[in-house]
């Protein structure tokens, strides 16, 4: 005689949960699209290929790849929006290839090229550099949709990268021409300053400018225009010192805008996403 009291049995409870696993991935999408992650594939090699030169001590070359994944990295986000093949697993592959891109490579570079010889304080400021890394993107990930759009909480880690080997692609370019007979254990220390300052400034709430507000269909001015050819033109003739300090200005753009905020008593862009401390 049956209790009327019980529920289904254990086989009965297993058979539907067996039909829900079951309904689920069914309604789950198989395969991932191809075009927007074949960028992000393409950011990694080049991260990826960036710490093997950067062993073998080609550092002109390891830069100048960690520049080509930045590229591709700019890329991958955008063609997802355009093509509408945006997708949860583009997102958390683009993470990962951007803390082996912007994170591990630029840390291990530097490490070889200057901050070797300054012992643990060296290996230090890589690791610093890294968490930095790690932690900014764990913050973004978490924070999409919450923050105004129009700014960076932090220093974006692929700009935070272009400072790290930009410095090492300018001195490595202006030693090949002889204009400077510096090299890397010569500027430990300013190699070392550069890569504190990334890895902090990563991880701070300096807010820095985004870039995503621009409508590319908006019509510009003429002077506008023009000014984007003169761009091309400078980083046409040294593309290493242009670039470097283009991303060395960037770096130093959030301090500034934070501190123009503070002196006129406006609040900040994430005042009101801050967690509150008494909750």
């Amino acid at each position: 005689m049956l209790d009327q009291g019980k529920g289904p049995s254990s086989d009965e409870g297993r058979g539907l949960a067996a039909d829900e696993q079951s309904h689920a991935a069914k309604k789950r999408p198989r395969g991932v699209y191809w075009l927007p992650n074949l960028f992000t594939t393409a950011s990694l090699f080049c991260g990826f290929t960036s710490i093997v030169q950067g062993m073998n001590h080609r550092f002109d070359l390891a830069a100048m790849l960690c520049f080509f994944a930045l590229i591709f990295d700019s890329l991958d986000g955008r063609v997802a929006r355009w093509t509408g093949t945006t997708s949860a697993f583009g997102e958390q592959y683009d993470s990962l290839s951007d803390m082996v891109s912007f994170g591990a490579a630029p840390a291990l570079i530097m490490y070889e090229w200057a901050l070797k010889g300054l012992g643990k304080f060296g290996w230090v400021a890589a690791f610093v550099y890294v968490a930095g890394a790690a932690l900014r993107l764990a913050r973004f990930n978490t924070n999409l949709g919450a923050v105004d759009k129009r700014f960076f909480q932090g220093l974006p880690s692929p700009a935070a990268a272009a400072m790290v080997v930009g410095l090492i692609w300018t001195f490595t370019e202006l030693e090949a021409m002889k204009l400077v007979e510096w090299r890397g254990p010569d500027l430990a220390l300013l190699g070392w300053l550069i890569t504190i300052y990334a890895g902090l400034t990563m991880v701070s709430n300096a807010p820095f400018y985004s870039f995503k507000t621009m409508n590319p269909r908006r019509r510009v001015s003429f002077m506008t225009a023009f000014a984007f050819m003169l761009v091309f033109g400078l980083v046409s003739l040294d593309p290493a010192l242009v670039l470097f300090l283009f991303f060395l200005g960037y770096g130093l753009s959030g301090w500034i805008y934070a501190g123009w905020l503070r002196a006129k008593g406006r609040p900040s862009p994430f005042a009101r996403h801050e967690p509150n401390e008494s909750a």
